[in-house]
């Protein structure tokens, strides 16, 4: 124990539990980690020095401070995370009382998430496939001589292949962007037109994709992915890309900053409400439910948990349909 604080252990213990029952990322764990460490240190500062000397009004002096700085959401994830973290401790005998078992977690308002229309979908789909055919992008004749085009059109050419790709893939699918990026070759059946995915709590399930996503998945294998793969001049594939369905430009497995990008991207060039790849998920599964998909469909194809998850997007589509009802119904 020397040298560290009184919490560093029973944290560490609670974040191993959690790692091998719960299945939750090394971003959640982190997360949860910086969580309950920042609650106890400041416990501590008000005098606490061991998880006995924690009461139920500590806890709530500490959700009063952090209130002033942080958003309900943000609160909600911290007192999920320090209720998890006593509960823990309680049931293992660590300490006699659970003192966050009162804790209420804030209410968080149900807000209808941002959506493209399906003609704002369809005109961002058709803008990328566009780009991706389109040759420029390089340097011009006035600032670079022609081997400094050469080479900047070989390295722009497969990448606008590939945001091409993740545009329609994402939209297609409604997939996580860490869905996206943890792809691999073998996960995509053209034949089935389907895509075996890995989500949250390393549970797989399989997604279906149309033809446009299709015909701009194999230009992207075909045509863009070996030249990032090889390299290009900027890159030289390790053994993780070879397997990676998406690579960066430098031949590795793209990571989620990039994708992000390119959805941002993808949307201004199109004219389209500036949204992030969530924002695309969500208006894959509205158009989905506008279309006469079945909830449970949606929720099977989203990788939801709960169909409660799912039904936050029928919010969207009751607000059209209401739309259209006032439109078109004689005695509305």
């Amino acid at each position: 124990m020397d040298g560290m604080t009184w919490y560093e252990e029973p944290i560490a213990a609670y974040l191993g539990f959690l790692a091998a029952n719960r299945g939750l990322s090394a971003n959640t764990l982190k997360a949860y980690g910086s969580d309950v460490a920042e609650c106890l240190h400041l416990l501590g500062l008000m005098g606490a020095e061991d998880l006995n000397a924690v009461g139920t009004d500590d806890l709530r002096r500490w959700m009063a401070h952090e209130s002033h700085t942080h958003a309900r959401s943000s609160m909600a994830r911290k007192i999920v995370a320090v209720r998890g973290f006593f509960r823990f401790c309680h049931e293992r005998g660590m300490i006699g009382v659970d003192p966050a078992a009162p804790l209420m977690t804030p209410k968080i308002p149900d807000t209808l998430p941002a959506v493209l229309t399906e003609a704002q979908a369809e005109r961002m789909m058709d803008d990328a496939d566009r780009a991706a055919g389109e040759g420029g992008g390089g340097p011009s004749d006035r600032d670079a001589d022609r081997g400094k085009r050469a080479a900047a059109k070989s390295v722009d050419e497969p990448i606008r292949l590939r945001d091409a790709a993740i545009v329609e893939l994402l939209y297609a699918t409604g997939i996580r962007v860490a869905e996206l990026v943890g792809l691999d070759m073998g996960d995509v059946d053209f034949s089935q037109r389907t895509a075996r995915v890995t989500g949250k709590g390393n549970k797989q399930r399989v997604v279906p994709f149309g033809a446009p996503a299709e015909s701009s998945l194999r230009r992207w294998i075909e045509d863009g992915r070996p030249k990032l793969l090889a390299g290009g001049g900027v890159g030289d594939g390790t053994a993780g890309s070879m397997q990676a369905l998406f690579l960066g430009a430098r031949g590795g497995r793209i990571n989620q900053r990039v994708v992000r990008e390119a959805v941002h991207a993808a949307a201004r060039r199109a004219g389209v409400p500036d949204i992030s790849p969530h924002a695309l998920r969500h208006s894959a599964a509205t158009h989905m439910l506008n279309g006469g998909a079945d909830l449970r469909e949606v929720q099977e194809m989203l990788g939801h948990s709960s169909l409660s998850t799912t039904q936050r997007y029928t919010h969207v589509s009751i607000e059209q349909l209401r739309r259209r009802y006032d439109q078109a119904f004689p005695r509305a």
